[in-house]
């Protein structure tokens, strides 16, 4: 059987900020993150990925409204108690818990601009459950 030349891994992700120190100082107190300088720019590490934060003065920013980055908790408890450290840390919250039918979640942003989803799955729909099941390759 011939490899798949799509089959591949996440590298990284890259994001501009207006504020590259604030939003590392999000990535590393708020997402667990190891933050070190690359430049003018800041390198996030968390297992498996690194996040790049760009210095946004070097190109303009042109966020699309629904622009975001997920991260998933094990619970809907973890969710609460995440949720109540970022408000009590004035984190700037852009919706309170609410349930979805894929896992209850809530949005924030982090300082420069960038749009967080913080969501668990595991009070999802039994709709959605068979949905988020690995695929393995055969």
């Amino acid at each position: 059987m011939k490899p798949d030349p799509r089959r591949m891994t996440l590298n990284h992700l890259s994001f501009p900020s207006n504020d590259v120190a604030a939003t590392a100082a999000f990535f590393e107190h708020r997402l667990g993150c190891t933050v070190t300088p690359f430049g003018s720019s800041r390198l996030a590490k968390r297992p498996g990925f690194d996040i790049v934060i760009e210095d946004a003065a070097l190109h303009a920013i042109a966020w699309p409204h629904n622009f975001h980055v997920g991260f998933e908790l094990e619970s809907v408890e973890a969710l609460h108690a995440l949720f109540a450290e970022f408000t009590d840390a004035g984190v700037v919250m852009k919706t309170d818990v609410f349930h979805h039918e894929r896992g209850s979640r809530f949005f924030c942003e982090a300082p420069g601009g960038l749009l967080f989803e913080i969501n668990t799955r595991s009070d999802a729909s039994e709709t959605y459950r068979k949905t988020f099941e690995s695929q393995v390759a055969s």
